[in-house]
């Protein structure tokens, strides 16, 4: 008995420096594990997240004498001059007067705008924004509907036109005259008797 007591002196040294290696061991292991772990990084799924460019977009129409007319998607901060551009500009056929002292480019577009720049000879009124929508006058002073600048909406309202005459109408635009409905075949003859006296070529 006194033998083994002697031998486990001799060694209680050594014992006790590999019990404390093997409990600093055991804690590092633990401790890398917890201390300095990166944080999970959080993904959204794309599908969840909204495009704030999407829901800044308008449509606009923009027609007459520009370059490449069409339905255009733009910034809802952008200006008629934006919209100009990207019609192409105006064509060397644009109604400069009208251009130089009706239309306003600093002006703010808004969803569903027409804008209609009329050929020289044409006369159009200005581009105003009517209850958030805007339009461009298509009817005259004299309460006459324009052929020239109304809107399919205002050439359907005309007695016996529907959606496919009145689009005939805006297709084969400009008219020089009235007459010309019926040269360039927009209406037929009766339809002309019916409306010729209130439209006009503004």
């Amino acid at each position: 008995m006194e033998e083994l007591n002697s031998k486990l002196n001799a060694y209680k040294i050594p014992i006790g420096f590999f019990v404390v290696g093997v409990v600093l061991l055991i804690g590092g292991l633990f401790s890398s594990n917890l201390i300095g772990k990166p944080e999970p990084k959080i993904e959204f799924p794309k599908e969840s997240i909204v495009s704030q460019s999407s829901l800044d977009e308008i449509k606009i129409d923009v027609s007459g004498a520009v370059n490449s007319p069409g339905v255009f998607t733009i910034s809802e901060n952008s200006r008629i001059e934006d919209a100009i551009s990207l019609a192409g500009g105006f064509t060397d056929k644009a109604n400069k007067e009208f251009i130089s002292k009706k239309l306003n480019l600093s002006q703010k577009v808004t969803d569903g705008l027409k804008i209609y720049i009329p050929f020289e000879g044409e006369e159009a009124g200005e581009i105003r924004a009517v209850g958030g929508i805007g339009e461009i006058a298509g009817v005259s002073a004299q309460g006459k509907v324009g052929i020239n600048s109304a809107d399919q909406v205002s050439l359907e309202a005309l007695p016996g036109i529907g959606p496919v005459t009145a689009k005939k109408i805006i297709e084969n635009r400009p008219y020089a005259k009235v007459e010309e409905l019926l040269s360039k075949k927009s209406v037929s003859k009766a339809v002309f008797t019916k409306i010729k006296e209130l439209v006009d070529l503004n």
